[in-house]
């Protein structure tokens, strides 16, 4: 798909605002409601758009730990890999999880009530003989930053707004 100058601002505005209404979006990037309205369809319609969500504030919300796992899994195979991958899926305290290129196969996110929460989690895992043999634990002292927009001007090799 060929984006255009004001595709790329419906996505940077959105990145930043996804709550933003439909005339304000439109306003912003100096279109009218309907063809801005044409634009995001179909920017959504090509995958571009993923989703929307709010960024929930957990430090208000309840008490948590969140921690960031380097895994091993044990046979290197496609098939040890699926199915690894398949089992991120069945834990809903694992938030994110990317596959690596490197010394370790996998990142994991977590996010659970405490360090015993945590550790439960991790015998679950090793239990479930989902593959996991070797883990390493970084527990989150304090957010530094996260959840930013992505520098989609960087990315494209445009310069950023004044």
């Amino acid at each position: 798909m060929l984006l255009d100058d004001r595709d790329l601002q419906i996505l940077k505005v959105l990145s930043r605002d996804g709550r933003i209404t439909k005339s304000a979006l439109a306003e912003q990037i100096g279109l009218s409601p309907t063809p801005c309205w044409d634009r995001l369809k179909k920017l959504e319609n090509a995958g571009l758009i993923e989703g929307y969500g709010a960024r929930i504030n957990l430090k208000k919300l309840a008490s948590h730990v969140t921690v960031f796992v380097v895994a091993e899994i044990a046979d290197h195979t496609a098939a040890s890999f699926r199915s690894f991958e398949a089992a991120m899926q069945r834990y809903d305290e694992v938030t994110a999880c990317w596959a690596l290129g490197g010394g370790f196969d996998y990142l994991m996110q977590i996010v659970t009530r405490d360090v015993d929460s945590y550790q439960k989690l991790i015998d679950d895992m090793l239990d479930a003989r989902i593959g996991l043999s070797r883990y390493f634990t970084y527990i989150v002292t304090k957010p530094v930053k996260g959840n930013g927009t992505p520098p989609l001007d960087l990315l494209l090799g445009q310069l950023p707004d004044s």
